[in-house]
């Protein structure tokens, strides 16, 4: 089998949900001597953008996406002994928390997943998080991006109180805050001092991506 059909095995297999596509993929191409990088980012991660590309029309919906999420992860499973050294996947570390009173977490957990499928760190706090809990696990952990969820227009008030916990803590200025939500607009996310709103998941994901490739941009 040439490189080719390697690769666009690995990205039909994402495409298609297929599981065992993917990790029999996978495991043939790492036996062929295949670049894993070449595995991961123009086999598997070239899929899942055609999956965002279908989520984004309304072709998939969530489901369809968080089962792509896992699939690329198991194919992730079979690539990442392989890669060496500065070669695995590692773009920073991300604290994701639902912020407290809120106990909904699908959103949250869709971009966790995402995130993590991409090379990235994540500190899942989980529901109903505080604001001192927030704060302590950004000194723990020192992320580059804080992330923060809520779906009810009572609770997303939080995500400005971590925000002034932030600079109080003299931390601001070391992260990115991305929010997201069903009640959460630009506007607000303008109004607490927010770096981005997330429209939904993958863009969220692909803002954080572009975030930590040109760490100087502020946007």
């Amino acid at each position: 089998m040439t490189l080719e059909k390697y690769l666009a095995s690995l990205k039909e297999g994402i495409i298609n949900l297929d599981f065992g596509v993917v990790v029999k993929a996978a495991t043939e191409a790492m036996a062929a001597g295949v670049d894993p990088n070449a595995a991961i980012n123009e086999g598997m991660v070239a899929g899942m953008a055609v999956v965002g590309d279908k989520f984004e029309k309304g072709e998939y919906f969530l489901s369809e996406l968080v089962v792509a999420a896992e699939v690329m992860k198991e194919g992730m499973a079979v690539v990442k002994p392989y890669l060496k050294g500065s070669s695995a996947p590692g773009l920073g570390k991300v604290v994701m928390a639902t912020v407290e009173g809120d106990h909904h977490d699908l959103g949250k957990n869709i971009v966790t997943t995402l995130l993590r499928v991409q090379g990235f760190e994540v500190v899942d706090l989980g529901i109903d998080v505080p604001t001192d809990k927030i704060i302590g696990a950004v000194k723990e952990h020192q992320p580059a991006i804080v992330g923060m969820s809520a779906l009810l227009t009572l609770t997303m008030v939080k995500m400005g109180e971590v925000i002034e916990a932030l600079k109080s803590a003299s931390l601001r200025e070391k992260v990115k805050v991305i929010i997201g939500g069903t009640p959460v607009t630009t506007e607000f996310a303008d109004s607490i001092g927010a770096d981005h709103r997330a429209a939904n998941a993958l863009e969220g994901v692909k803002k954080c991506v572009a975030w930590v490739a040109s760490p100087e941009r502020r946007q």
